[in-house]
């Protein structure tokens, strides 16, 4: 029977779980638990041959869990008959211990609670999927692979915040990047896609999605990222406003009399683009720039304006570039969002053939003329195909 790994991915209010044969890139089954603590929580289960989707409350992460794994026993197909040597668990923050995926055991629960300040919405979730699956499948090796990790090593200018150094060390501030298995999977499918030598290459990775954060790479290695402590610093993003000036927040507190969460949950979660355009969904947004709405425009130029800063900051980093790749739900699949971040980069070699560009096809690609000083690409990313590959390799 060939190795699979079960990916599993517990966010603030969701479970997404999948059997990943990590050789060939299959995917056995998948699923999700959604809406978790809240009104109208469902599951949704899908193998080759069947596809269930059913609404029931779903009170906590740990109910949240079972379900996910009772689904198997119910639905199939069942996890013994699945060749599972590992579980894979996605963990958001593993600050400065983990530099790749780890085998979990008490030390590292221990390691990822103790951390959970730096990342209150998504280490203690991701806690709960590890407990209780280590408790119903005690069988196999767990293993975490952090959204830190790819970025552990950030050069020391590019992860220091010019605070004072001893309350810096004392509450563990420092730009930490998130998305990191992202980036790493996508640059390195990049090369591979290409024929070139990853170690050559300098590239720019933007991962666009609700959550969006731009890496510059250079020899496989990240030199630079945008998210920092939080993912809240960087690229606009769906609820997020990424890069602001911290004194908007002493501003707010001082003459709009908001508390702390009040802030924290306005820049979090009632911003970006749907702050500026109503809706956080971009395609919501291309509807409304076609219906004549100045806010919608006005976001997307935001937007655009954020990514290209982004690019020109990253290529002089490097000392040039010679790979820009778009990947996520937005990079992926919005020709419009290429086009604007490329447009008027001529002078750094950047340029997109509008055919390739627009053309409504799948899988990784190149969008650049032929000759281009830079290569663009289009290079869909694989989060749990990447940590079922890193978890196999560890056990």
């Amino acid at each position: 029977m060939t190795a699979t790994v079960l990916v599993v991915n517990s966010g603030s209010s969701s479970i997404k779980y999948r059997v990943v044969e990590p050789a060939s890139a299959t995917t056995l089954a998948a699923g999700i638990v959604e809406r978790i603590g809240e009104d109208g929580s469902r599951v949704e289960h899908r193998t080759d041959e069947v596809a269930v989707a059913r609404k029931l409350p779903v009170p906590d992460h740990r109910e949240g869990m079972q379900l996910a794994l009772a689904m198997f026993d119910e639905v199939g197909p069942p996890l013994d008959e699945l060749g599972i040597v590992a579980v894979g668990h996605r963990v958001v923050m593993g600050g400065r211990y983990y530099d790749g995926p780890t085998v979990i055991d008490d030390d590292v629960i221990a390691t990822v609670e103790r951390l959970a300040p730096l990342a209150p919405l998504h280490n203690p979730p991701n806690l709960v999927a590890i407990r209780i699956g280590r408790e119903l499948l005690p069988d196999v090796p767990h293993v975490a692979v952090f959204d830190t990790a790819f970025f552990r090593d950030l050069p020391d200018a590019a992860a220091t915040y010019a605070l004072d150094l001893e309350v810096a060390e004392r509450h563990r501030i420092r730009r930490y990047g998130f998305h990191g298995t992202s980036h790493q999977y996508v640059s390195a499918t990049a090369a591979e896609v290409l024929g070139r030598d990853l170690a050559e290459l300098r590239q720019i990775v933007l991962h666009l999605g609700n959550g969006a954060s731009a890496s510059a790479i250079v020899g496989g290695r990240p030199v630079d990222t945008s998210m920092g402590m939080t993912p809240l610093e960087g690229l606009v993003m769906g609820t997020r406003t990424g890069d602001i000036d911290p004194a908007i927040a002493f501003h707010l507190a001082r003459t709009a009399g908001m508390t702390v969460d009040e802030i924290d949950h306005l820049f979090n979660h009632r911003s970006g683009l749907r702050g500026l355009a109503g809706h956080n969904d971009m395609r919501e947004v291309h509807r409304r720039i076609a219906a004549g709405d100045r806010n919608a425009r006005l976001a997307l130029d935001v937007y655009v304006h954020r990514l290209r800063k982004y690019i020109g900051a990253y290529t002089a980093i490097m000392g040039g570039l010679d790979v820009l790749v778009f990947t996520a739900g937005v990079g992926e699949n919005d020709p419009v969002v290429r086009a604007e971040a490329t447009a008027g980069l001529d002078h750094l070699g950047i340029t997109v053939d509008p055919e390739r560009n627009a053309a409504p096809v799948g899988g990784a690609r190149v969008i650049s003329p032929d000759g281009a000083a830079v290569t663009v690409m289009v290079v869909p990313t694989d989060e749990e195909l990447a940590i079922a590959r890193q978890a196999i390799a560890v056990v």
